[in-house]
């Protein structure tokens, strides 16, 4: 096997030395060079699998450097080697194009941590430098339309670069699929992917569950707890609605971003930790941060790079792809291969507006599924809302049982007199809760208590909540009570 070049610029002998030294310690070939135009020399004379250079050079910029080899040779990642706290420098190598940035002094750790993670990507593409990253049928992200195939070849680019990235759309419109996508694309795809609502805990746990905890630290700490930056470690950490961070959490995690290091509640001393940040909200993040609701210098920190994902009324010639595609897979959890959709369904679905975008789309799909007869889904299927056709009005986000769902049609009426009085009693949606959660609580609860009232006869629950069998055993499976 070919041994991994590495091309160091840097006009510190000090600096070249202690990279040259790590780096052949990893078994990997070094060649250096003092300024821009020798380094443009080197590059033009061999391919090398990864560069790391200095900030400022005698001859020019280093970001300068990171975007020549950008355009010039796409699939050798490069490296910025930043002075101590540059935070703003960092963010400006990233977003040229950088794959990392480290700080001075260079810590040796993070140094061959970002090493290995920047060959990863370059292993093999030296020999197809031009060869875009391939786009198939199994990709998180579907659709034959210019806006989502456009954010496809994005997601592939970005997945290149550990940068920060903020994913902004509406809700409902895939922004945890395109994070996947980067992820799956990336250097840390056989890591963790870890997404986190960041609406839906708690702000007193929130410390705890972001860092963790030492056993005692704190009233009910019986035990170490990990947190979700140490779970990530290696891989991604996707902060989904980010915008509703309290601003106590919002500092504590702008140190942790920038210092790539965490201190569990109750210990002593901070931990490195290598964790790409991908981040999303619905909400308009510039505006909270000029309403004084979101720091500043967080949002500048995870926003180095945005990417716009499309809503699906701005793509509706995917309608029927994703259709068909949800379909397929929901009956196949089923165990069922001849299930369809008719064309009047499908055109049903194509002058629909979608105010809940692919999600709702998946749960209509999901809902006329349980519904139809003979594995085939037609227009009375859908229950699609007559308000929101042609024109979308308010933006809601649905649940496969919801107020147009499967306790309010004439072919499936729950027997309300049957209810438990508790039910009559449910606790509002907390404001930190999200609908689709709220909804999904819900249904937990009623497929609960037609069980327990039917002593777990699956048979006799489904018929008393007035769905199939088949309706109640994939609920049961979606919603991990199988």
């Amino acid at each position: 096997m070919t041994k991994h070049q590495a091309l160091i610029i840097d006009d510190e002998p000090d600096i070249r030395e202690l990279l040259e030294i790590t780096l052949m310690r990893m078994g990997i070939d070094t060649s250096s060079a003092e300024s821009i135009t020798q380094a443009k020399e080197k590059l033009a004379e061999q391919a090398f699998h990864i560069c790391l250079t200095d900030m400022n050079l005698p001859d020019g910029n280093g970001i300068d450097l990171v975007g020549y080899i950008q355009q010039n040779f796409p699939n050798t990642p490069v490296a910025m080697i930043t002075a101590y706290g540059s935070v703003e420098t960092a963010i400006n190598a990233l977003k040229a194009g950088a794959f990392d940035f480290i700080s001075k002094p260079v810590d040796l750790n993070q140094l061959r941590g970002i090493v290995s993670s920047a060959l990863k990507l370059s292993e093999g593409a030296l020999d197809a430098e031009s060869t875009p990253l391939e786009i198939n049928d199994e990709e998180l992200l579907l659709g034959n339309t210019l806006a989502i195939q456009t954010l496809i070849k994005q997601a592939a680019k970005l997945a290149r670069s550990q940068a920060p990235v903020y994913i902004s759309g509406e809700s409902g419109s895939g922004k945890e699929l395109v994070a996947r996508t980067i992820h799956q694309k990336g250097s840390r795809a056989a890591a963790p992917f870890v997404p986190v609502n960041c609406g839906a805990i708690p702000s007193e746990l929130m410390e705890s569950e972001f860092f963790g905890h030492k056993k005692g630290s704190f009233s009910g700490a019986h035990e170490d707890k990990v947190g979700l930056f140490k779970v990530a470690d290696g891989g991604t950490l996707f902060l989904d609605e980010v915008a509703d961070l309290p601003l106590a959490m919002q500092v504590k995690l702008l140190r942790a971003i920038q210092e790539k290091a965490i201190r569990a509640v109750g210990a002593q001393q901070e931990e490195q930790v290598d964790v790409r940040i991908l981040s999303a909200t619905h909400k308009d993040l510039q505006q909270l941060v000029d309403d004084g609701l979101f720091r500043q210098d967080l949002f500048y920190r995870i926003n180095v790079i945005k990417l716009e994902v499309p809503s699906l009324r701005e793509r509706p010639q995917d309608i029927k792809l994703l259709a068909q595609r949800f379909l397929t897979d929901i009956a196949h959890e089923c165990n069922i291969d001849n299930a369809a959709i008719d064309n009047s369904a499908l055109d049903a679905l194509m002058d629909y507006a979608f105010p809940g975008n692919v999600r709702e789309l998946e749960n209509i799909i999901e809902r006329a599924f349980t519904l139809c007869e003979n594995d085939l889904i037609q227009v009375h299927d859908l229950q699609l809302d007559s308000r929101n056709e042609k024109q979308g009005q308010e933006e809601t986000n649905l649940s496969p049982i919801d107020s147009r769902g499967v306790g309010e049609t004439s072919t499936s009426t729950i027997d309300r007199q049957n209810e438990p009085q508790s039910r009559d009693s449910r606790q509002p949606r907390s404001s930190k809760q999200s609908l689709e959660d709220y909804l999904e609580g819900i249904e937990r609860k009623e497929i609960e208590a037609a069980l327990n009232e039917t002593k777990w006869n699956r048979t006799a629950a489904a018929k008393k909540l007035g769905i199939s069998f088949r309706a109640l055993r994939y609920r049961l499976k979606k919603l991990d009570m199988d």
